[in-house]
């Protein structure tokens, strides 16, 4: 569009002169018409048979057509021509054109008149100055040029001048990759071929490339093709126009850029995967190599450092993420997750300490070398790059520095200027809140697993009963870290208790609440208590606590539990569940299933009983308790997969652990799983020695020759007098506070057990007696000589037991 400066007829501004409704008509040097576009048709409604190959005087009023001659001389010596003349239409009728006369060359120097026609009604001012009018074409800011069906120049006005390749009249002639090395003259000789082929039109073409006038940057443009035909309908030529768009593209790119950080950049809570988004974003559109260095602590999960960091001479970041334009990192000194060593001179350690971003256009390849302790090849391999524009720009967010991104170009020329680092400013900004976000979650992670594990069974010891395995893998996210819980607790008689359970809820408040839980089930264990009458009492706890704490000790309803008891002597498993799904038992044989456990209610929920259930397996027989972490995939599939699973061959229960998680268990799980597998053990028969005793005083001695013929058997002669105090003690009481039957019983295990039982459910009390008193001794002596003993009950009576250490 091009805007006439001086006033038309009665003194209005002359309205701008729009190429697009204007008629390209081309001539050859005698005047006769070559080419009659549906530009002209529209304008004077003479069809090109009519028109082609006849003179163009014809076209004009006597008045004006007898001007041709004195134009085209006037043409010649000015190299142009713009005016008003009058034709006339097909119907006979005058009408008003203005008009810009140029004269061209084709590429075998053939001489052509130019003509570019549109109606003088609509542009009030028409006739004015040719130097006014000839900015149509000549000095309009739209680069213009004419190429023939070579692709050769032939015509080209002023203002593709100011995009390099000299004046017009050296174009002449000229290849567009002679002209302008910098573009990528075949892509747009192909736009040119496309366009004389079909003769359609391209408009608003985007190009990339480097014009001779700016080599050292990118500019872009848009470029339009027109074809030129003769009046036969044969390619003359094309014609293009040229727009410079840089700032338009450049703006794009930047939109662009950033759109693609905020949906790429924060896709994970993971620090390390935060740092390599950020650099996989800035290449290769910003840089042709990127290094994201973070603090050791903020990897970590800790808070970033106040001060400034390291020593007077080295500082050491960790390399949080990296990525190339090329293949392979070949500009990488150290890879993602090493330490790299900085000079505390280095615009990296500047940038981190007063948090301002440095750029420079023009780099050193020495001047790269800010990283200290790097081998020689690998310092040499660097310089090798060409890295030749660098900028680095410090992690900050929520007001603390974490870390330096550093932007670096080797394969694009262009250095980075003022628009580079703010769009680098701001794409890392909002990375920084990512990656602070990351680091936050790390922390609350990190704070959240420790004290879980704190609150967890440090490792499983090796029983003789049972042989364990433990397999824990808690929840990706912060909120699915919860409650699950297992314990193994020692009971009397060389039994054990088997406990797993899952606190409703996660986060922080459900690892207390397993806490605490974990707690009462082991001093209700102390108590020797059945499983369903544990269960009755945990129950009951967590419903009080309930109502007295209110909301805040809510979190402990809806809690499930599977508590289980292995007695090795009769192989045997009691077991009750609050809630919590049944244990699969795998036979020797492999024959897997689930026990058909009748599972009660979440502890806290109704106060209904719990019912318990006895099974009785063979040795080597397998027993798994699980929380329901590990059928995530509810349904018959899931159940499935874990009976075939627990079912495997495998070298040892912990491998077999790690081969059910890993066949059951997603890689990014959304709740905790945890597997606890015991592999059962009898003992032997020579291990366990009982008799039935008579309620009579007279057994007492008997009792006593029969135990230490027991020992002697296995070679315990520094148990003798200790053993035969017990049986004295405890056979003594059930003859005199008891009942019959009264039954001893001795089991050599990792201790020596020696157990009482009897009718009577009375308990038994300890005293203190005075030194006046003549009895009440007795369970004093046995407290003070043996390592612990107890009292449990039966449902035929109760059971006193001793223990003694080995040693």
């Amino acid at each position: 569009m091009v805007d006439f400066e001086e006033h038309g007829h009665g003194g209005r501004p002359a309205a701008p002169l729009d190429i697009a409704d204007a008629a390209l008509v081309l001539c050859d040097a005698r005047g006769r018409v070559e080419s009659w576009p549906d530009g002209a048709v529209r304008l004077l409604g003479h069809p090109a048979a009519d028109v082609v190959g006849r003179a163009a005087a014809g076209l004009l009023v006597p008045g004006d057509a007898a001007r041709l001659s004195g134009l085209a001389a006037e043409c010649r010596a000015h190299g142009g021509w713009s005016g008003t003349l009058t034709a006339r239409r097909k119907d006979g009728a005058p009408l008003d054109v203005m008009v810009q006369l140029a004269r061209v060359t084709d590429g075998e120097g053939t001489a052509h008149w130019l003509v570019v026609a549109a109606e003088a009604s609509s542009f009030p001012g028409w006739e004015m100055s040719r130097a006014v009018l000839e900015k149509l074409l000549m000095q309009t800011p739209v680069g213009m040029a004419v190429v023939d069906t070579d692709l050769r120049f032939v015509w080209s006005n002023l203002a593709l001048e100011r995009f390099g390749g000299g004046p017009a009249r050296d174009r002449i002639g000229r290849r567009l990759a002679d002209i302008q090395p910098g573009l990528d003259a075949e892509a747009l000789e192909a736009q040119m071929r496309r366009v004389l082929e079909s003769g359609e039109p391209i408009l608003g073409y985007e190009h990339i490339g480097r014009p001779r006038s700016e080599p050292h940057h990118e500019r872009a443009h848009a470029m339009s093709f027109v074809r030129l035909d003769n009046g036969n309908g044969r390619p003359l030529g094309v014609c293009y126009t040229v727009i410079d768009i840089t700032e338009r593209y450049r703006s794009r790119q930047r939109l662009t850029l950033l759109d693609r950080a905020g949906t790429a950049i924060g896709q994970s809570l993971d620090v390390l995967h935060t740092a390599q988004e950020l650099a996989d974003v800035a290449v290769p559109d910003l840089a042709d190599f990127v290094t994201v260095d973070l603090l050791d602590s903020v990897i970590r999960g800790g808070d970033p450092l106040t001060g400034p960091p390291g020593d007077a001479d080295r500082v050491a970041l960790r390399r949080g993420g990296q990525q190339s334009a090329r293949a392979g990192l070949p500009e990488a000194v150290v890879a993602v997750g090493d330490l790299a060593s900085y000079h505390s001179w280095s615009p990296p350690i500047r940038a981190l300490v007063d948090g301002r971003s440095w750029r420079v256009e023009w780099l050193d390849p020495k001047g790269v070398e800010w990283a200290a302790d790097v081998p020689g090849g690998r310092r040499r391999a660097l310089r090798e790059q060409g890295l030749h524009t660098a900028m680095v720009v410090p992690i900050r967010a929520r007001g603390t520095t974490m870390g330096v991104t550093s932007f670096f170009r080797g394969q694009r020329r262009e250095p980075f200027g003022p628009d580079d680092q703010r769009l680098a400013e701001e794409f890392v900004a909002r990375a920084a809140i990512c990656l602070d976000n990351a680091r936050r979650y790390t922390r609350e992670r990190e704070a959240a697993l420790t004290l879980q594990r704190s609150l967890l069974p440090q490792g499983v010891a090796e029983h003789s009963a049972l042989s364990l395995a433990t397999s824990y893998r808690p929840a990706d996210e912060l909120a699915g870290v919860g409650g699950d819980w297992f314990d193994v607790i020692p009971l009397s008689g060389a039994r054990l208790a088997l406990v797993v359970g899952e606190v409703r809820g996660h986060g922080i408040g459900a690892i207390a609440t397993m806490g605490r839980l974990r707690t009462a089930v082991q001093t209700l264990a102390a108590l020797d208590l059945r499983p369903e009458e544990l269960l009755a009492h945990l129950d009951d706890l967590v419903g009080r606590v309930s109502e007295e704490g209110g909301q805040a000790d809510a979190g402990a309803v809806g809690t499930s539990c599977l508590y289980a008891v292995y007695d090795p002597v009769g192989r045997c498993f009691t077991m009750a569940s609050a809630g919590h799904p049944p244990p699969v038992i795998v036979a020797p044989d492999g024959t897997a299933a689930f026990a058909e456990l009748p599972v009660g209610p979440q502890l806290g929920v109704s106060g209904l009983p719990f019912e318990a259930l006895e099974v009785t397996v063979k040795e080597d027989s397998l027993l798994a308790l699980y929380t329901d972490g590990l059928l995530a995939d509810a349904g018959a599939p899931a159940k499935e997969r874990l009976l075939r699973a627990l079912a495997a061959p495998g070298d040892s229960l912990d491998a077999l652990g790690q081969s059910v998680l890993g066949a059951l268990v997603p890689p990014r799980q959304h709740d905790d799983v945890t597997l606890l597998l015991a592999r059962t053990r009898g003992l032997a028969r020579d291990r366990v020695a009982s008799w039935e005793l008579a309620a009579d005083p007279a057994v007492v001695g008997r009792a006593r020759e029969m135990a230490t013929r027991q020992l002697t058997e296995w070679r315990l002669p520094g148990l003798e007098f200790t053993t035969e105090l017990v049986v004295s003690e405890l056979v003594t009481n059930a003859i005199r506070y008891g009942s019959g039957p009264i039954l001893l019983r001795l089991i050599l295990e990792h201790t020596l057990i020696c157990e009482v039982c009897d009718g009577s459910s009375t308990s038994p009390y300890l005293r203190h007696p005075r030194t006046t008193d003549e009895g009440g001794r007795g369970l004093f002596l046995i407290s003070q000589f043996t390592h612990r003993w107890g009292t449990r009950y039966t449902t035929d009576g109760k059971i006193i037991w001793a223990e003694q250490l080995l040693s």
